[in-house]
């Protein structure tokens, strides 16, 4: 798969590429069953940051794989062929295909419990939300924490629902009405419909507020938050807002960097494994068809995760 520009937007073709070069070192070759569709993946599309393949210079969507090992370098210790894996590429992209050349400490088993069409869904997605909840909150350390999830039906969202609930958290999502009963299944307690609430305006308090589209200022968040609460963003902090922070205390403003983490995926292999977390999955397609994939992941109707398969399913098999 490539992205081709015409004109000022950037259209989503399948081409013939090289195969990559024989796995040398701690490479292991990936032979993908699928990739997703993520937020840089629609940048990527409406002509935003393009991230370069090494490939003759042309955008390659796709951030997340999942798929079976095909071969491994000589000095690859934790894999073997055939190995179910998923991993996070990280900012070159190039999921999208058949065959992707990784190093081995970016990948991690896939779960066992689910298709890899599943686990497809993952990496990005859930990594975000982990990292976010876990790592800039701090949400584990919090004592009956309070949290608000903004944008609670899209894959950052889902995975985030789900993780802070099982932290602990009382948990208020805000999502369309019609996507209501969806985040309410995740584990939310309370809905919000982002059209007609006013959700900052109220008297709660949130100890942590997960911004995942990226669209919040912290001065709109400030008074919603506790002494000691926090607006995570997954869009790098502004200048004004940085310069608006209080020294010395009080409710604050971070932003998660995603981070290709095995070991945090593992985690994530293993709530899944255990029956504790969901797969937010919206709906497969094929590659041929990821033009109307991403037309969906961007149509603000998403209820999870959109997945693009390398091939079409066997006759008689489906995505549970």
């Amino acid at each position: 798969m490539r992205l081709v520009r015409t004109g000022q937007t950037v259209a989503p073709r399948v081409a013939e590429v090289p195969a990559p070069a024989p796995p040398a070192g701690s490479q292991v070759l990936v032979r993908v069953a699928a990739s997703s569709i993520n937020g840089t993946d629609l940048g990527l599309l409406h002509g935003g940051r393009l991230f370069r393949a090494s490939s003759g210079g042309r955008a390659a969507p796709g951030f997340d794989v999942a798929g079976e090992v095909l071969a491994c370098g000589p000095t690859v210790t934790g894999f073997s062929v055939g190995d179910r894996v998923m991993a996070l590429i990280g900012h070159t992209g190039g999921g999208m295909a058949e065959l992707v050349l990784l190093p081995q400490h970016r990948i991690a088993r896939a779960p066992r419990t689910v298709d890899l069409r599943q686990a497809a869904g993952i990496p990005l997605a859930g990594l975000t939300a982990l990292q976010a909840l876990h790592g800039r909150a701090a949400l584990p350390a919090r004592s009956a924490p309070r949290v608000l999830v903004v944008g609670a039906a899209g894959g950052i969202g889902a995975y985030a629902v789900q993780l802070a609930r099982l932290a602990g958290a009382h948990v208020t999502a805000v999502a369309d009405d019609d996507r209501a009963d969806f985040v309410r299944d995740l584990g939310a307690h309370v809905v919000l419909d982002r059209r007609r609430d006013d959700v900052l305006a109220g008297r709660q308090r949130w100890d942590v507020v997960l911004d995942a589209p990226g669209a919040l200022r912290f001065t709109a968040v400030r008074t919603a938050l506790t002494s000691h609460g926090v607006l995570v963003s997954t869009r790098p902090l502004s200048p004004d807002t940085v310069r608006g922070l209080r020294p010395g205390g009080g409710p604050r403003a971070t932003a998660v960097a995603t981070r290709r983490s095995p070991v945090d995926l593992a985690h994530l292999a293993h709530l899944v494994d255990t029956g504790r977390l969901r797969v937010p999955l919206d709906r497969v397609v094929t590659l041929e068809d990821v033009a109307s994939g991403l037309e969906h992941a961007g149509s603000g109707q998403l209820r999870g995760k959109v997945v693009v398969a390398m091939a079409p399913p066997p006759p008689g098999h489906v995505v549970a």
